[in-house]
């Protein structure tokens, strides 16, 4: 696709068990010419995860020879392993016109915006944190220390939130996803009527 204008890139970011995934889903159902971006991580995938689909799953070896070779856009240790966005995967996708999404912590979040400040962070919060105490539990893929560090994590992880150029509380599923898509569309048309 040949386009005179760069991608935008929108990098989807907030606690774990808040939702990013699923809003992400469900607005890659109706929004055309967008990407998502598969990070590599070190961690063990979890039940029903693909390795290329969800993320690269790579040894943590190979993520620091990755690393030392300053490959990574972004990169984080989280709850004991790391996660990384490779550069060049980004800006292919965006030097070809594609909008890409990012779904990464808050961290990297804020390493993206620094190589690329140009890019909109969208922070995806739980409606309280009883409730995604609630959604974590359910999941049942954290057990009891490793449930405390996440709910730990996502307390600090909120009073972020400011700093974000959008806040979408995932109260609603259905709500929350079409609001995403308001982003990334409203930022389309702005870019269509300026060419």
């Amino acid at each position: 696709m040949n386009r005179s204008y760069k991608g935008k890139l929108f990098v989807l970011s907030g606690p774990s068990g808040a939702g990013k995934g699923t809003l992400r889903k469900k607005v890659f159902e109706t929004v055309e010419d967008i990407r998502f971006s598969i990070s590599c991580t070190t961690r063990p995938p979890r039940q029903g995860e693909k390795d290329g689909v969800d993320y690269r799953f790579i040894s943590e070896e190979a993520f620091l020879t990755l690393l030392e070779e300053d490959r990574f856009l972004e990169y984080a240790k989280v709850h004991g392993h790391y996660y990384g966005t490779l550069r060049d995967d980004v800006e292919r996708t965006l030097s070809s016109g594609i909008d890409m999404v990012l779904e990464i912590d808050v961290q990297g979040a804020f390493q993206v915006r620094e190589k690329m400040p140009e890019s909109i962070l969208v922070f995806v919060s739980p409606p309280s944190l009883e409730e995604l105490e609630r959604r974590l539990r359910e999941r049942g893929t954290e057990s009891g220390e490793n449930l405390r560090i996440r709910l730990r994590n996502a307390r600090l992880e909120m009073l972020k939130s400011g700093d974000y150029d959008y806040v979408i509380v995932n109260d609603d599923a259905e709500r929350a996803s079409n609001e995403l898509k308001s982003i990334i569309t409203g930022f389309r048309s702005f870019r269509e009527e300026r060419k």
